[in-house]
């Protein structure tokens, strides 16, 4: 027996799995779905690092370890790189929700790349109410700046003529709606590609070292010996998905930081 016969039956069970389903109450009015289950495990996971990081920073003046050092190495990168180098003299007000955005989706990231385990960020409902977080963040900024006429006045260049300075109003408009939509998609779709990636070499190593477990023979041999080639790439691929994790996470707090940044600027 071929066992590529069995790939695509594996496949499509695969992708029903991510599917959500509700650990209580239902999906047509209010229900706790796994992937709401491991966000929350996700946070909390990242309140206990928060919570040791600090209490082994205050035990000593000067940092020591590898876990304090690496903890604010990653919180300096978020300051130093996303806010200062883009907002300027707002960074401070800003990198609260800045670096709460990157360790939230950096730990769901992280977190769903763990066997047996699946990342908070892998529905489109949670991507997309991060996105829906930013979007409000960063026009709650302009209107802070600007009032909310100014603000509406500043999404069309001044000295434009009527009517097509109205018609350039409307395009910075969808553009504006348009960056909530993008930051959802894009990070749902990165790491449900991945996650489907990974399944399916998981599922080709298995399927060609079944047969040497129920049956023992030279073909079964030959057919387990191939599964180390599929086990290679797909560790290959998990250290991959481990870099787009952190990569993911990176790019919507970078994309938050910038649409802050947009929102608050005084060109026109």
């Amino acid at each position: 027996m071929n066992p590529l016969d069995n790939l695509g039956a594996e496949v499509n069970e695969l992708v029903g799995s991510f599917k959500s389903q509700a650990i209580f109450g239902n999906l047509d009015t209010v229900g706790f779905t796994q992937y709401s289950f491991w966000f929350a495990v996700a946070v909390v996971l990242l309140l206990v690092v928060l919570f040791v990081f600090k209490r082994k920073q205050s035990a000593h003046l000067v940092p020591q370890g590898t876990f304090v050092n690496g903890v604010e190495y990653v919180v300096e990168f978020v300051r130093d790189d996303m806010c200062k180098g883009l907002l300027g003299d707002t960074w401070k007000k800003h990198f609260p929700f800045i670096a709460t955005i990157f360790l939230v989706v950096l730990a769901n990231n992280i977190v769903g790349i763990i066997p047996g385990c699946k990342p908070g960020t892998g529905t489109i409902s949670t991507t997309a109410a991060l996105a829906v977080v930013s979007f409000v963040y960063f026009i709650v900024c302009g209107i802070k700046k600007h009032g909310a006429l100014g603000y509406a006045k500043s999404l069309a260049p001044e000295g434009v003529a009527f009517p097509l300075n109205a018609l350039v109003w409307l395009i910075e408009v969808f553009s504006t709606i348009l960056r909530l939509i993008t930051l959802a998609v894009r990070l749902f779709c990165n790491l449900f590609a991945g996650h489907v990636v990974m399944g399916t070499f998981a599922i080709l190593a298995s399927l060609f070292f079944e047969p040497l477990v129920t049956a023992f023979s030279a073909v079964a041999v030959a057919q387990a010996g191939a599964s180390v080639l599929w086990v290679a790439i797909l560790l290959v691929i998990y250290v991959v998905e481990t870099m787009v994790a952190a990569i993911q996470a990176y790019v919507f707090a970078l994309l938050s930081a910038v649409y802050i940044q947009i929102a608050e600027s005084d060109e026109e």
